[in-house]
This record gives C-alpha cells, structure tokens and sequence, in this order.
C-alpha cells in the first residue's frame, strides 16, 4: 500500500510536468513573448465598410485568448500584417426556372507572419472561407454579420493554426 501511494505521486508529477510543453490549445512551445496585428486594409473590389477593422481585432483576439503572448503595438516578437483582396457575392445553385437559390459570400485574405526569433517560420499566405444563405434574404443586417463573423473565425483560426499550432 505503501508503494502504490509513491506510485500515484509519480504519475501526477510526469502528468503535470508534460504541461509546459503542450497546451490545450494545441500550440505547444512559442518561442515568443510579444505579438502585433497591423492593420489588414480592405483592397477587395467591393469593399464592404468596417470588414478591415473587425478582421483585426479578431486575429488579435483570437491570439490574445489561445496564448500568453502580449499584444504590443511595435517591435513584437511575431508580426501578422496583409490585406483583405476579395469580398465576393456569387450565385451557388439555381433553380429549374433558372433563379439563384443560394448565394455565396467569400472573403480572402493575404496575410504575411514574420517570426523575429525563427525565420523558418514566416511565410505569406491566403486564407479564404465563405457564407452560404438563402438567394431570397437580401445580406444585410443580422444575415450580413452572422456571415462575417462566420467567415473570419474560420479565416483567423486557420491563420492561427498555420503560425502557432502548426497543423
């Protein structure tokens, strides 16, 4: 009974100590300690008003809350800097009288990440997703956001997952 109880000490401890190396999130080890998101300029053709702020505080956010990594406006550690280039409307299906029954909003964004401290690690990259809904519901109002904040949690975890958790 003795031994059993070391047993069970031993174990909580190599549980605990694998930690440090691996979070839920899956990022693992950052060898970073500062971050900064410049701001993502909307050069798509159509431009839709306020899609460039929002994109960057969602990239900022989402990095802010899967990491211990301090947001800074300069000189960070890890840079993600880009361009919104497309924010598109297109018919998906039709109907027998020849009518979109679904439409399709796709957003792309470049992105450029730049790791001060590992150099293998940049790259520039797109990233897209999209948004179907009903032709008849015009993409305004609640279905115009619900598609964007859709469409950028997608984008912004890829994004993340392509810098920091390398999936």
């Amino acid at each position: 009974m003795k031994h059993l109880k070391y047993i069970i000490v031993i174990a909580i401890l190599f549980t605990f100590s694998g930690c440090s190396v691996y979070n839920f999130t899956g990022t693992g080890k950052i060898d970073a300690k500062t971050f900064q998101v410049n701001f993502f300029q909307n050069n798509a053709q159509l431009v839709e008003p306020g899609i460039d702020r929002t994109f960057t505080l969602e990239l900022q956010d989402i990095i802010q809350n899967q990491t211990n990594l301090n947001l800074v406006k300069t000189g960070a550690d890890l840079t993600y800097e880009g361009e919104i280039t497309d924010y598109r409307i297109s018919p998906m299906t039709a109907t027998a009288d020849q009518q979109a029954s679904q439409n399709r909003l796709t957003i792309r964004v470049n992105v450029r990440f730049t790791n001060k401290n590992k150099e293998a690690d940049d790259f520039e990259k797109t990233f897209d997703f999209y948004y179907d809904y009903d032709a008849r519901q015009q993409l305004t109002g609640e279905t115009k956001n619900l598609a964007i904040k859709d469409i950028f949690e997608r984008i912004t975890q890829d994004i993340f997952n392509e810098s920091l958790a390398k999936w």
